[in-house]
């Protein structure tokens, strides 16, 4: 496995590059908009190809990477379902698994920093974001935070793991870089109290300062989807009602971009074919499936996901390669939900 420990001194924020070998897919924890140029500089190096960036949370004290690198890299931006922010990619929930080649990482909702706090565990480690850091904390004074979720988060999820398991945090401020679960149960001196109420009455007593980009960094951090309307302006976009007369049309071909986990829950578009976004590249250049469907029959190609991020991405990518009859669903799957459009459940998969 490949794992990087990139840091933002202006922040204080850690964040963490995995991949499950060289030349092979990476993934992208909590990046920092100044530090972009750093992270596609080391994917070169490592040669990776970048398809999943996440956020943990919503962040207070810095801007997020995730538009810029999806911009850079048509990456897959990735965050909880509990988030409000505009438009990401894709939503997580507790308990699902978020892939690439050769890794495979747990979703957990661990809400009290804010009340959309998720961390991601990896085999031997974990990524907390803000809910635990090493000797800490994360506050729960703002963005809807609670204290005393973040505790059911802490004691009732977290320090369940074994004593093991690597803690790597969103930031931390003394210069340390990991711990373990153990050993912030026995050293963290939050963590040294005897019930949810003397948990509650410390953290409302911590008096911090807001952090001094907060007024900045969150309104900038909930607009950070890709903006459909310059592809719809192109004419490569179908609004759901339209999509709705298109579908089931002999000329037409529709094309999943999900994965199977968000197939699986949310339900398809009858007779959608799926290609998952991270195949698509392979599949709309000459000598794949979508490139001889569109070429060699004459059909439309009609790209949806789940919010439409993905599948504008995706029409750019296939206009680029010459598939010039390709258009998307504005704004994906949920667009079409809210028009009425029908949905099936995913066929099941051997």
């Amino acid at each position: 496995m490949i794992f990087r420990q990139l840091f933002d001194a202006a922040s204080s924020t850690y964040s963490y590059l995995l991949a499950g070998r060289r030349g092979g897919e990476a993934l992208l924890i909590d990046p920092v908009l100044e530090r972009v140029d750093r992270y596609l500089q080391l994917l070169r190096d490592l040669d990776l190809r970048l398809v999943k960036a996440v956020d943990t949370h919503l962040h207070a004290d810095h801007i997020t990477g995730l538009g810029a690198l999806r911009d850079h890299t048509r990456c897959v931006t990735v965050m909880g379902e509990r988030s409000r922010v505009d438009v990401v990619s894709m939503r997580v929930a507790d308990g699902d698994r978020l892939e690439i080649e050769g890794l495979d990482l747990e979703v957990l909702y661990t809400p009290g920093h804010t009340d959309d706090s998720y961390c991601f565990r990896l085999a031997d480690r974990i990524f907390t974001g803000d809910t635990l850091l090493i000797r800490g904390t994360g506050r729960t004074d703002f963005q809807n935070g609670d204290a005393r979720a973040q505790y059911e988060s802490i004691f009732g999820r977290l320090l369940r793991l074994p004593e093991e398991t690597l803690v790597y945090p969103g930031h931390d401020y003394k210069g340390d870089t990991v711990s373990t679960i153990g050993e912030e149960r026995r050293s963290n001196p939050r963590l040294q109290v005897s019930s949810v109420e003397e948990y509650v009455e410390l953290m409302g007593n911590l008096r911090l300062a807001n952090p001094k980009m907060m007024d900045v960094a969150v309104p900038a951090n909930m607009k950070v989807g890709l903006h459909q309307e310059e592809v719809a302006a192109r004419g490569w976009a179908a609004s759901a009602a339209d999509a709705r007369a298109l579908v089931g049309r002999a000329d037409v071909i529709v094309i999943d971009l999900r994965e199977p986990a968000e197939r699986d829950r949310h339900g398809c578009i009858a007779g959608a074919l799926h290609v998952p976004y991270p195949a698509l590249e392979e599949s709309i250049r000459a000598g794949g499936t979508l490139h001889a469907l569109a070429r060699s029959s004459g059909k439309r190609l009609l790209f949806y996901c789940a919010f439409g991020e993905r599948s504008a991405m995706a029409v750019r990518a296939a206009q680029d390669a010459g598939l010039c009859s390709a258009f998307h669903l504005q704004g994906g799957l949920a667009a079409w939900k809210a028009a009425g459009g029908p949905i099936e459940s995913a066929p099941k998969t051997r």
